[in-house]
């Protein structure tokens, strides 16, 4: 049974940092990408970052291009998302997402996490 399980998410100030990270288990995923994608209350999930599956090429939301950095440990069957200069508006359920396209499209996910809440502090 394959399951993508979020940490790191907690209560972060306006400009502050946190580090999610993804831990897979059930099979190993270091062929295939893996992404973030994020639902703050009331709005719909959307894109944040994807990372090919040896982990030389990541795409990235416009909207975070610049602060957050996504990476993995295949060793470790593990993808994190280092997210800097955070804004009160990323308040949101960050969920973790394995088996996508670089595209980032949702409909092409296998497999979703159940996701790790960031909660802005202002």
């Amino acid at each position: 049974q394959v399951q993508l399980v979020e940490s790191g998410g907690g209560l972060v100030q306006s400009g502050g940092s946190l580090r999610l990270s993804c831990a897979a288990s059930g099979r190993t995923f270091s062929s295939s990408a893996m992404g973030w994608f994020r639902q703050a209350p009331g709005k719909e999930r959307e894109f944040v970052a994807v990372i090919s599956g040896s982990g030389g090429t990541t795409y990235y939301a416009d909207s975070v291009k610049g602060r957050f950095t996504i990476s993995r440990d295949n060793a470790k069957n593990t993808v994190y998302l280092q997210m800097n200069s955070l804004k009160p508006e990323e308040a949101a359920v960050y969920l973790c997402a394995a088996e996508l396209g670089l595209a980032g499209t949702m409909s092409e996910v296998g497999y979703w996490g159940q996701g790790t809440r960031v909660t802005g502090s202002s």
